[in-house]
């Protein structure tokens, strides 16, 4: 089951990366963490920028609103979504949260 914490910034949730892959996808859930594989490398964070340009137009969402914050030399991550602090913020995760679990296989969080 995956598992999302909304933070004052935004929204976190878990990946794990499967670097040197032969296409960039989605492949699925890995115990709390949504499975990644990447074509780019482990090296020099190739494969965390990479990590951030295909989650960024998988969600729908700017480059500069997700951050890995923490693992970044590491496959397991901890990625946060940005959010603007409005009337819409929940509304928001609760649609990221929502398209998340549909790319990843998952009907719940």
């Amino acid at each position: 089951m995956l598992h999302f914490q909304t933070t004052g910034q935004g929204l976190v949730f878990k990946v794990h990366i499967q670097p040197r892959s032969a296409a960039n996808r989605i492949a699925g859930v890995r115990e709390d963490a949504v499975k990644i594989r990447l074509t780019a490398p482990p090296v020099d964070g190739e494969a965390n920028r990479a990590c951030i340009k295909f989650l960024a137009k998988k969600l729908n969402v700017a480059k500069s609103d997700l951050e890995i914050i923490s693992g970044t030399s590491s496959r397991s991550k901890k990625i946060q979504v940005r959010l603007a602090d409005d009337k819409t913020r929940a509304k928001r995760a609760d649609q990221i949260q929502k398209k998340i679990c549909a790319l990843a296989g998952k009907k719940d969080a």
